[in-house]
């Protein structure tokens, strides 16, 4: 299998792979309990099954996920419409968060708070993941893969 990256999937590979990679390493880096506690508790308040684990252990993994798909993204061995799923994923699972807390959006709206444009601006992930799948559908309809 042969693998082309094309032109303009490098500064989308780049700027969200390097943006999540750091994100990844800053939360292996903090052996914070107090920390732990509040980043499991923000994303157990949105997805409530994530209340059974272990902060440290939950922060632990979503360290190791943050760093695999920042690494996937950067290095260009990975096909697009695999980190393209991966980070559709991982964005979502971001705009969830957006979605189910209290306080990030406007009340009856879409709109954020003050509080809610960090996790808001996460779309532009959504977005990359989107256009690295749907290039390769693309790509795949016109029988080019």
């Amino acid at each position: 299998m042969e693998l082309q990256l094309k032109a303009w999937e490098v500064p989308l590979r780049v700027s969200a792979g390097a943006f999540i990679l750091n994100s990844g390493l800053a939360k292996l880096s903090a052996n914070d309990a107090a920390a732990a506690k509040q980043t499991h508790g923000f994303a157990a308040g949105a997805y409530p099954a994530l209340r059974r684990l272990d902060p440290r252990l939950f922060v632990g993994a979503l360290s190791a996920g943050e760093i695999a798909l920042g690494t996937a993204l950067l290095v260009p061995v990975v096909p697009p419409a695999l980190v393209g799923a991966g980070l559709t994923a991982f964005a979502g699972a971001l705009l969830g968060l957006y979605l189910r807390t209290p306080g990030l959006r406007q009340e009856g709206s879409l709109r954020p708070t003050d509080q809610g444009i960090p996790i808001a601006k996460d779309v532009w992930l959504l977005a990359i993941g989107l256009a690295f799948v749907v290039d390769d559908v693309r790509d795949r309809v016109r029988g080019k893969t």
